[in-house]
């Protein structure tokens, strides 16, 4: 007993501090108390989400810690935190300049610990109907977020994103119930017939048909959540219109909150051999994703378009790297997922700062900031080289593991994953060039936010290329031998 209640005060945490901090939120009129109380939710979360790492494994008809999520509640609450510490101090400069103001502020930090919140029961839920719950809120409130400037291409972009969002997580919802029509001839009706890990047990036994069925649904329902092509419309216009932070949050962990709903399915559907072959279905639209993204990455002139073409190639990879399967290739993507969550992150900090300080997203009116601001051009330079997989960072670990797991086993796949990956290399050299080189352009003033989060991202995304800490290596180990 007392084992199980420790366990259960960090998962409590997780949940109820979110939870509890909206109202506070909601009713705090002045901005620099509500950014601390924000920052402050977000820190005692990431602490129950560490706690967690050395809890006892638990396991209800409702939620569930095991390996396979442990990690991520870590991650989802370690970059919720940064990103609360970065939105402080760019949201304090969006103030001052007048694109935002006071009155939607308790709405913008309220509705932070909302997504924050939903994505941590996504993650912890055992239960397939409290997770799509779970992605659901975390959907309607970043929604809510990415039309807070009220400008009309705000709007639009929030309405765009309520849209198609609303019809991916509908037909999730329906792939949802087709497993548990699958599932409760087997276990009965009821919470054990939409348990994880009563499903994954049990799969051999339920119908194929409406297995395969199901996962249809599922695929294209969470796809459009990831952003997978050609689901990913409403995500572009999303990233550029929102503010920077909740872009962050966006690439950073909702795509991974929704890849993770996806895996927990694919696991489902491993435990039947009659079903389709969920994995060449996932392998071939990773593909899609990464070359349609590694084009359109060349006709962008947005920046923070730019990256949110990249957040698409990179979700491509890693649904590839899960397609394939396997030890090695589960291990990639385990990794390349956490090395996209710390560097787009990164990456979307930097954007931020670049765009206050000049005044623009626009990519022609941005140039020499290596002239105009060498600390923020040197933080923006290590982040296009990280995700663009150079070494040493992670990305370039993941994107190699994932090559060689794939020449063998499917050699013209991989043929084209490495077009991709080279396409969109280009692009991001390209564009790096541009931005950082040149004729100075727009303003040179100081930078207001901070730059902490932004380097200390980088930094671990280096150390994570050179050095994985054995703990994360037996988790990436577990984790990969369960997906199959």
């Amino acid at each position: 007993m007392m084992a199980l209640l420790s366990a259960l005060t960090p998962l409590n945490a997780v949940l109820l501090v979110p939870a509890l901090a909206i109202p506070v939120l909601a009713l705090v009129g002045n901005y620099r108390a509500g950014a601390i109380i924000n920052v402050i939710a977000c820190a005692l979360t990431l602490a129950a989400g560490l706690s967690l790492l050395f809890a006892p494994r638990l396991r209800t008809d409702l939620l569930i810690i095991d390996d396979f999520n442990i990690y991520l509640v870590t991650l989802t609450t370690f970059v919720g935190f940064t990103t609360s510490v970065f939105s402080a101090t760019y949201i304090a400069h969006e103030i001052e300049i007048g694109r935002l103001t006071p009155k939607y502020l308790r709405f913008y930090h309220a509705m932070y610990q909302a997504m924050m919140g939903s994505m941590n029961v996504a993650l912890v839920a055992n239960n397939t109907g409290l997770m799509w719950v779970g992605v659901e809120v975390a959907t309607l409130s970043t929604v809510m977020m990415v039309g807070i400037y009220r400008t009309p291409e705000a709007i639009e972009a929030a309405w765009k994103y309520f849209i198609l969002g609303s019809v991916g997580i509908a037909l999730a919802f329906f792939g949802t119930i087709l497993v548990y029509l699958a599932a409760q001839d087997v276990l009965g009706e009821g919470l054990p017939a939409m348990a994880w890990d009563a499903l994954a047990a049990n799969s051999a036994k339920f119908d194929a048909r409406l297995l395969s069925l199901a996962f249809v649904f599922l695929l294209v329902g969470y796809g459009t959540k990831i952003g997978l092509a050609p689901f990913h419309a409403w995500l572009p216009d999303a990233h550029a219109e929102g503010p920077t932070p909740i872009s962050a949050v966006l690439s950073g962990l909702l795509l991974n909150v929704a890849l993770y709903a996806l895996l927990r399915f694919k696991m489902v559907m491993a435990g039947n051999q009659a079903t389709l072959d969920v994995g060449a279905v996932m392998m071939a639209l990773g593909l899609v994703s990464l070359v349609f993204a590694g084009f359109m990455l060349y006709r962008r002139r947005d920046i923070k378009r730019m990256f949110a073409y990249s957040s698409i190639e990179h979700m491509g990879i890693a649904t590839f790297a899960f397609g394939l399967g396997g030890p090695l290739a589960n291990f990639a993507g385990l990794l390349h997922m956490t090395m996209h969550s710390l560097v787009k992150s990164a990456i979307f900090f930097a954007v931020g700062h670049i765009a206050q300080v000049k005044g623009t997203q626009r990519l022609a009116d941005i140039g020499g900031l290596s002239v105009t601001h060498p600390v923020l051009a040197i933080g923006f330079a290590l982040g296009v080289i990280a995700i663009a997989g150079m070494p040493p960072f992670g990305v370039f670990a993941s994107e190699f593991m994932m090559v060689s797991s794939a020449f063998p086993r499917a050699p013209y796949a991989t043929l084209v994953l490495v077009f991709g990956i080279v396409l969109s290399f280009g692009a991001m050299v390209l564009r790096m060039q541009e931005v950082l080189f040149g004729e100075p352009k727009g303003p040179r003033g100081p930078v207001k936010a901070s730059y902490v989060p932004m380097f200390f991202h980088l930094a671990l995304a280096l150390v994570a290329g050179l050095w994985l800490p054995e703990p994360v290596v037996r988790w990436f180990r577990v984790v990969a031998a369960q997906l199959g």
